[in-house]
């Protein structure tokens, strides 16, 4: 199974949006396929035996057009057809004061006055229309192909229009020629003008508007240097980007970015990571840190060791899931796109059946073509195809620059819904920095020796706990045969002697009487996490170990309950540890001394009251982050917290939380809004175009009026960019 973005060419609206969806997954091969308006995209799950081309044949079918693999490394100029819409503005402008000059008693151009010269009007105006036909040859074509793929859309709408106008003024001309100057007034030149200008207008400002909406990603693209500055023997070589190869010992000086991801391999320096992660404070970086392609060094300089390049960095994993997520839709999306596919047919046979009656009722073929052509223009499914996906891919963005990196869009909607919020303690509520605050050494070691051993033996765990020995650190204990002990701790090797190492649990697994009950009751009082100690079956030791808390804990709780959120901390630690820092965060629910299994039980039980989210950062984390209907994972976490989780934290600031609950609020209600207008539209502009009530419209004021709902829907859903969100 594979997974790839084409670009893709040809698309106007939802219905072609839709119609590509529909085509692309009933083809052999294709697992699944979503296809974003918004971004121009197709985000398609195929089988390993098609390739590229395969895909691209089967959109060119669907009568659209594969631009390829979207390049994340790369920006490509787009043009914008500025000069094209200012050079069709002024003939707009000139052909309506021809066609209309007489009807507000303006000056008439002399030997093009309608009634006197009726023939010159009448060619006139035929030949400054067909350049209209030219300009707007995509819209005419698209109809077309996608009449014949039998998946109408608004280009289709338009396509009926157009033609229709045009093809009866034609035969208006021809009659005027053969002496019928009264037919001068049945002329629609104008209108098919004007239609494809409005039309091309609005697409202008939608795709204006639409590139707004992917500053976020594509200035994230454009971050990593094209340069990067290599060790070779004595001197420093510069080389391009793509030169670059993983082991590779690279330079970056004081303000400079880095180039690839890596490790420090000499030197240190303070690193300004903002793009990334939202944090504005640099940090402070040495020699076997990380860095990422991008960050920008302020002062100092440093050697590092390239890790991750080109695809591979950081930087593009973040934009390839933005991407995958914007592209990913979301339930009321689908609502939306179900309500477009439907549209256009029906808006076809309420045109002709608008035809029909006119024709019927007033025995004049003219009036019965004007109130058709304009129902088919007037009809906008833009605005409703719109009216999702754009709301969605500005808050990813949102998102993105907060480096809250959100997997599907379908987590922004759900976000919204959540009841119950859970947090992991060790390395989310807190930091995982973790000291020795007490010990009580019950063996025949010295102290130095007790900790140093035990140093060794956690060297090998990757437990946060595991942090509080750094310090001391020895090689003269080699560790063997390490076993991790899921939710309890592990056991191990050093010479002849068998050690085991964990919480509570641990004792009862070796059947060991706790002979230190009292003093781990003093240590858990104090908020420390117990370490049992175990040699050869045989209880060695006590240690009590303190995590510092994130300095916005409390506050992103306090914010939580003020949400009316249930907030809950769920942690392995003993009971009296997690009760003293759960009274002091103000939790509402405290449930301590649970292994991963019953982890996950406890979120699938939660959520039988309600959507659940649940945040965490270790492996023991990942089966509840899966359980959990959204899962958050930091950005210090293992790899399997961060592949479990639906939203990463890409600075650890756990405000994000809270930004996040606030993105998702504000999208849903902007996209409830969108809706609301786009509907209205089409209720209020349709009756209007069949005529039903006193006021009239035609075909030019009916184009005018569908670029004015896109617009409307547009600009509303770039309000999201002013939303007000916590800093950091």
């Amino acid at each position: 199974m594979k997974k790839i973005v084409l670009s893709i060419e040809g698309m106007s609206c939802s219905a072609c949006s839709i119609g590509l969806e529909k085509y692309l997954k009933k083809q052999k091969g294709i697992i699944d396929a979503s296809v974003n308006l918004v971004m121009a995209e197709a985000l398609i799950t195929y089988e390993d035996n098609l390739n590229e081309e395969d895909l691209a044949e089967m959109i060119k079918k669907a009568g659209f057009k594969s631009l390829g693999n979207r390049d994340l490394l790369s920006k490509k100029e787009e043009t914008s057809g500025k000069g094209k819409l200012i050079f069709f503005t002024i003939l707009t402008i000139l052909v309506l004061y021809i066609s209309m000059s007489h009807m507000v008693s303006f000056p008439q151009i002399p030997y093009l006055n309608m009634m006197k010269y009726s023939k010159n009007y009448a060619i006139v105006l035929f030949f400054l229309s067909i350049p209209y036909l030219i300009y707007g040859i995509d819209i005419l074509k698209g109809g077309i192909k996608n009449l014949l793929h039998q998946t109408p859309n608004m280009d289709t709408l338009v396509t009926i229009g157009v033609s229709a106008s045009f093809l009866y003024s034609i035969y208006n001309t021809v009659t005027i020629f053969l002496g019928k100057n009264m037919n001068v007034e049945n002329l629609y030149y104008e209108s098919v003008c004007t239609v494809i200008y409005f039309i091309k207008l609005g697409r202008y400002i939608d795709q204006k508007s639409k590139k707004k909406t992917k500053n976020a990603i594509e200035d994230l693209v454009q971050i990593t240097p094209t340069k990067a500055y290599r060790k070779e023997k004595d001197e420093i070589k510069e080389i391009t980007i793509d030169e670059v190869k993983v082991g590779d010992i690279l330079v970056c000086q004081s303000g400079m970015k880095a180039s690839v991801d890596g490790i420090i391999t000499e030197g240190e320096a303070y690193f300004d990571e903002s793009f990334l992660t939202g944090e504005s404070k640099p940090i402070k970086k040495k020699k076997g840190d990380s860095i990422m392609a991008g960050s920008l060094n302020i002062d100092g300089e440093i050697s590092y060791k390239a890790k991750k390049i080109g695809k591979d960095s950081t930087i593009s994993e973040m934009v390839h899931l933005v991407i995958e997520a914007t592209n990913s839709k979301a339930p009321m999306a689908l609502v939306a796109d179900k309500v477009s596919s439907i549209f256009v047919p029906i808006i076809i046979l309420i045109a002709i059946l608008t035809f029909i009656l006119y024709l019927g009722l007033e025995k004049n073929l003219a009036i019965a073509l004007i109130h058709f052509v304009t129902v088919l223009v007037v009809a906008c499914p833009c605005a409703l195809g719109l009216a999702t996906p754009l709301a969605i891919v500005i808050s990813e963005g949102l998102c993105a620059k907060q480096g809250i990196l959100v997997k599907s869009s379908e987590v922004l909607e759900n976000v919204s819904k959540v009841q119950s919020v859970v947090f992991d303690k060790t390395g989310t509520l807190t930091y995982g920095k973790l000291k020795i605050n007490k010990f009580y050494n019950e063996s025949t070691y010295s102290d130095q020796d007790f900790l140093e051993i035990i140093s060794a033996l956690e060297k090998s765990s990757s437990h946060p706990i595991s942090s509080a020995f750094q310090q001391y650190h020895s090689k003269k204990y080699p560790v063997k045969n390490y076993q991790n002990i899921a939710g309890i701790g592990f056991s191990a090797k050093i010479n002849k002697n068998e050690y085991a190492i964990g919480n509570r649990k641990i004792l009862q697994k070796y059947n060991l009487r706790n002979s230190l009950n009292r003093k781990e009751e003093e240590l858990a009082k104090e908020g420390n996490s117990i370490i049992y100690i175990i040699e050869n079956n045989k209880i060695i030791g006590l240690i009590g170990v303190k995590d510092i808390l994130r300095e916005s804990s409390k506050e992103v709780i306090s914010l939580l309950k003020q949400m009316n959120k249930k907030v809950i901390m769920l942690t392995g630690d003993n009971q009296l540890t997690a009760n003293v820092i759960a009274s002091f965060l103000d939790v509402d629910e405290v449930v301590a001394n649970v292994m991963p299994k019953e982890k996950e039980n406890y979120i699938k039980n939660l959520k039988k009251a309600g959507k659940v989210m649940m945040i965490g950062d270790g492996i023991n984390d990942a089966p509840s982050l899966v359980s959990a209907d959204i899962g958050v994972s930091i950005s210090s976490a293992t790899d399997i917290a961060s592949s479990a989780a639906n939203v990463i934290l890409m600075n650890d600031n756990l405000l994000n939380i809270i930004n996040l609950f606030i993105i998702s609020k504000k999208t849903i209600s902007n996209i409830k809004q969108n809706l609301f207008w786009a509907f209205l539209y089409n209720i209020c502009m349709i009756p209007l175009a069949i005529g039903i009530f006193p006021i009239k419209m035609n075909s030019m004021i009916g184009s005018f009026a569908m670029t004015l709902s896109s617009l409307s829907v547009v600009l509303n859903a770039l309000r999201l960019k002013r939303i007000t969100l916590k800093s950091h």
